[in-house]
């Protein structure tokens, strides 16, 4: 029973990400590094969305499991020291470019891919 409840789970997660990965639009992720790092981005996301402190904790942004919609909420209407992007200031291509670019990143690393904390 829990093998089949554990297997529903993964099966269902799985569809979630195939369809969080439809709803962003085609970006270029080229154009989203450089809006990233020209907007200022990474002063508190870091240069490569590794996520930082510059006020207060800024969360990884490196292929982030944030849909898009939410990312654009976020963007828009953000919560903490965040300040807002209205249309205006960066546009709906500008922010699926950033997101082709976060999802481009690397994103965290296995502990077991660090040999210094494996010895």
């Amino acid at each position: 029973m829990l093998r089949t409840f554990l297997l529903a789970c993964v099966l269902i997660s799985g569809f979630d990400m195939a369809a969080r990965a439809q709803d962003a639009p085609q970006g270029d992720a080229t154009a989203g590094k450089q809006l990233y790092l020209s907007t200022g981005c990474f002063y508190c996301h870091g240069r490569v969305g590794q996520g930082g402190a510059y006020n207060r904790e800024a969360p990884s942004l490196a292929k982030t499991i944030v849909p898009y919609l939410g990312f654009k909420q976020q963007l828009r209407n953000p919560s903490g020291d965040m300040p807002a992007y209205a249309d205006a200031v960066m546009s709906e291509k500008d922010l699926a470019d950033i997101f082709a670019f976060l999802q481009a990143l690397p994103g965290r690393r296995d502990v077991k891919d660090f040999t210094i904390l494996n010895d």
